[in-house]
């Protein structure tokens, strides 16, 4: 079953904004049926949001 926006804020308070939280369900899908591997998706998409959330690039 694919993630959504709002499943975001359970795997990571990074997820701060709209934008961060469709990031990461569009990354953790996208991983998720590249690999297989769910705890993958979810790490390399909890990666991507800390790297941009970080950056200061939270729209």
């Amino acid at each position: 079953m694919p993630w959504t926006p709002d499943d975001a804020e359970r795997h990571t308070h990074k997820a701060t904004t709209t934008a961060l939280k469709e990031l990461w369900a569009k990354i953790a899908n996208e991983r998720l049926e590249r690999t297989g591997d769910e705890a993958r998706a979810i790490r390399e998409a909890n990666a991507v949001v800390a790297a941009r959330h970080a950056e200061g690039r939270w729209s």
